[in-house]
């Protein structure tokens, strides 16, 4: 007999993780499937093993008892009698010789109508039934489990099922779900206790109440176990999960391919249900014990014969329950057709796993994604609801917050901190996928900055940074809990925010009342207008710099919300067009003025209003003459002026009217002469001069005796006045990059030089009397070694010695 085993092949159980892909009316049709072929092979095993038919002639020729028919022979059968053609003799009282009547066909003869009347009178239903069983049981094993052997599905099915199981099994599921479940318990406590602390705030009892469960609570959280936390391994093997669902989600919602062939293959099965039934039915009856079978006469001497199908009673009960199975068989795929087109199986709600988990932000699924986890539903609804927690990206930052804070332990953030330009203990996190929450450890930290990291949610333990007073955020979305911001409203003195577009801009930067500097980097223009928009700076009361790098058409009229305390305003334009400035005359106290790149042709008429202007600079403008600058006399405060990076080509004689000025910058303009009325301004300490085109320096240079910084580099200067070296209180002299020839002696007037640069220039010799500038030492000494080598040694020696 053939054993069941060998039909394994052609099912889906040679993988038993595809049984959650198969409903209770799959897994039912399977095993009456395996029934319909156990009928199929023992049918085909009896037709092989046991003789087909037996015949004998219906009509015998016998002189003593005359011509008997056999045409009775199925009122015979019916009536349970036997074939009388038997004669008997009595040999002794005890002793009867049987023997039957002669026909005179041999034994060849006999087979030849056996085998004859099978293959001509018997009904094909009758002769091949077991077949017909084993073909179409067969047909309904390849037709249920095709789609875990088709290449364009087997290979989303088995990828599926993986993740599946591996999801249900990871810890992080369990985790993920318990810590919203504590979540929610916690805000319905808080909110316990502030409806009661609000109903009974005078009564002791409720104050003791509340006090004794939070004491309660505390207790607990310290009593949690240590094993809830995930190691690291398993940390990263869940990440690796979230990644497989992202792919798989990606890959399979974007078609309906399992869908279709689910619904093609339970087609097929109810195609075959009917046919089946159909001709089986209209079939059945043809299988007959007793056949009637009419041979040549002349090859046996007889015509008509009687034959008995001994297999035909067997076969007929088992083709009924053949019928019956198939009868079943066929309702419960035709209750799988209900299901698939009564339901909309192509989406899929997790709305019951978000209302029970608490994890809003699991997303409803579609196509065939959503078909298998519907069919994954019928097998245990557990499945998706573990599922669920690898699709929420809330759940996704909650695992990267747990693998960030092993791989970032306190240690190692330790060893990043630094010192940055305001001298403040700095640590900077750059490109991690979230923001660990070991920083919050180091309660060192005074200045906090965060490049390029996704979504960042600063938590309430960040009150342990009792010295934060900087934060910046890098290209870098940040949101704040309710402690959080509450403690940076105190606290933070410096806010730093780079963007990409003005929705990035938080809403908390508006709030925090103690900030005393802003800086803001990005697009502040909206796309409905070109104007920059900015809310309202009201609340930053405490604000005293304000620093704008964008591409403003105006300066943002929030501006005007802070111009009491305003002390310094930058603006940083990349090169695009600074159209309006007239609300800088409002910032009436105003200090520091810097218009960078803001392709200006003129100086704004509006800083001539600002009387508290102490610094102006702008530079890198489309400046080329600066003729109104005799207005900056007005700005009677003012001490220092940057105008380089300019078209510069002259400075006007007025200049000597700003008498205030202590440093003025002129450097890479394109100015050819420098007139003698600037040496007017005699508070000048620091004068640039450098990347222009002068040849000559005016005698009254002498004039600025409180000049300690004077670069004129890379201009086309031939010769110094003496004047130049009446400046005794110079302590830095830049003349690299010209063309000067010789270098006065009286240079050595100049006792207080610490730094003189003559690189770049057309000398031959240093004068002796350059070591009598007792400050100047031979490595702040800017020029070509072939010239040091030529100093004498006793000049090179007092230069050498501290």
């Amino acid at each position: 007999m053939i054993p069941v085993n060998e039909f394994r092949s052609i099912t889906s159980d040679q993988n038993p993780q595809f049984r959650v892909l198969k409903p209770w009316w799959d897994v039912l049709s399977e095993y009456l499937a395996i029934a319909m072929l156990m009928i199929g092979v023992l049918g085909c095993t009896v037709q092989l093993t046991q003789e087909k038919i037996s015949c004998l002639p219906d009509r015998v020729t016998d002189l003593s008892r005359g011509d008997m028919d056999c045409s009775n022979l199925r009122e015979q059968k019916d009536n349970e009698s036997v074939w009388d053609f038997t004669i008997t003799q009595t040999l002794s009282p005890n002793v009867l010789e049987v023997f039957g009547r002669k026909n005179g066909l041999d034994i060849h003869q006999y087979e030849f109508v056996n085998h004859f009347c099978y293959e001509r009178f018997v009904h094909w239903y009758g002769k091949y039934f077991p077949y017909l069983v084993v073909i179409h049981s067969v047909i309904f094993m390849v037709a249920s489990s095709f789609w875990f052997k088709f290449p364009g599905t087997s290979s989303k099915i088995e990828l599926f099922v993986n993740i599946l199981g591996k999801c249900f099994d990871s810890p992080w599921t369990t985790r993920a779900i318990s810590e919203v479940s504590e979540e929610r318990q916690e805000e319905r406590i808080v909110t316990w206790r502030k409806n009661t602390m609000t109903k009974c705030a005078a009564d002791d009892d409720a104050v003791a109440l509340i006090q004794s469960s939070v004491k309660s609570d505390q207790k607990t959280a310290e009593l949690k176990p240590a094993g809830s936390m995930l190691d690291k391994k398993e940390g990263e093997q869940a990440k690796a999960l979230f990644e497989k669902v992202k792919k798989f989600r990606t890959h399979v919602e974007e078609a309906d391919l399992l869908y279709v062939m689910y619904v093609l293959q339970t087609v097929l099965k109810v195609f075959k249900f009917v046919l089946i039934i159909v001709y089986s039915v209209m079939l059945v009856s043809n299988i007959q014990v007793i056949v009637i079978c009419s041979v040549p006469r002349d090859l046996t001497g007889f015509q008509s014969f009687c034959c008995i199908y001994n297999k035909a009673h067997l076969f007929s009960k088992l083709a009924y329950t053949y019928i019956c199975l198939v009868g079943v068989y066929g309702t419960l795929c035709i209750y799988s057709l209900y299901w698939l087109f009564h339901r909309p199986l192509k989406e899929y709600s997790f709305e019951a796993v978000r209302l029970e988990s608490g994890i809003n932000d699991i997303p409803d699924v579609k196509n065939d994604f959503a078909f298998l986890l519907h069919l994954s539903d019928q097998y245990d609804a557990l499945y998706s609801k573990r599922f669920s927690a690898f699709l929420s990206e809330v759940s996704e930052s909650r695992l990267r917050q747990v693998n960030l804070n092993h791989e970032w332990t306190t240690e190692k953030l330790r060893t990043r901190l630094s010192r940055n330009a305001s001298e403040r203990l700095e640590l900077h996190v750059f490109m991690l996928p979230g923001l660990p929450d070991t920083v919050f450890e180091l309660a060192e930290v005074e200045a906090l900055t965060l490049e390029l990291i996704g979504n960042v949610t600063i938590p309430d333990n960040v009150t342990q940074l009792t010295g934060l007073q900087e934060l910046s955020c890098i290209h870098t979305a940040t949101k704040l809990q309710p402690a959080a911001l509450n403690h940076l409203r105190e606290n933070l003195k410096v806010l730093r925010l780079t963007f990409d577009s003005q929705d990035q801009v938080p809403l908390w930067m508006y709030t925090l009342q103690n900030l005393e500097e802003l800086h803001l980097s990005g697009p502040l223009n909206s796309e409905l207008s070109r104007a920059p928009t900015l809310d309202t700076l009201r609340e930053l009361k405490n604000l005293r710099a304000l620093t704008f790098r964008s591409r403003l058409s105006k300066i943002p009229p929030s501006v005007v919300d802070v111009s009491s305390q305003l002390l310094r305003l930058c603006v940083r334009n990349e090169g695009t067009k600074l159209q309006v400035v007239s609300s800088l005359k409002k910032l009436v106290n105003l200090a520091d003025l810097e218009l960078t790149n803001c392709m200006l042709e003129r100086i704004p008429s509006a800083v001539f209003s600002l009387a508290h202007l102490q610094e102006l600079d702008l530079r890198e403008n489309s400046l080329a003459t600066v003729e109104e600058i005799l207005s900056l006399q007005h700005c009677r405060r003012l001490t220092a002026l940057r105008l380089w990076h300019n078209h510069i080509s002259y400075i006007p004689e007025h200049i000597s009217k700003l008498v205030t000025l202590e440093m003025l910058d002129f450097s890479w303009n394109k100015i050819r002469r420098l007139p003698p009325r600037l040496c007017y301004c005699t508070r000048l300490r620091h004068l640039d001069l450098s990347h222009n085109q002068l040849t000559s320096l005016p005698s009254e240079i002498s004039v600025l005796q409180s000049l300690q910084h004077l670069s004129i580099a890379f201009n086309s200067l031939e010769f110094l006045p003496d004047e130049l070296f009446s400046c005794k209180r110079l302590k830095v002299l830049a003349l690299g990059n010209n063309s000067i020839s010789v270098l006065s002696p009286r240079v050595g007037n100049l006792a207080q030089l610490v730094r003189l640069e003559l690189k770049g220039n057309r000398m031959e010799s240093l004068p002796a009397e350059i070591a009598d500038c007792v400050s100047l030492k031979l490595t702040a000494l800017i020029v070509e070694d072939s010239l040091i080598d030529l100093l004498p040694p006793d000049v090179k020696d007092k230069m050498k010695s501290p």
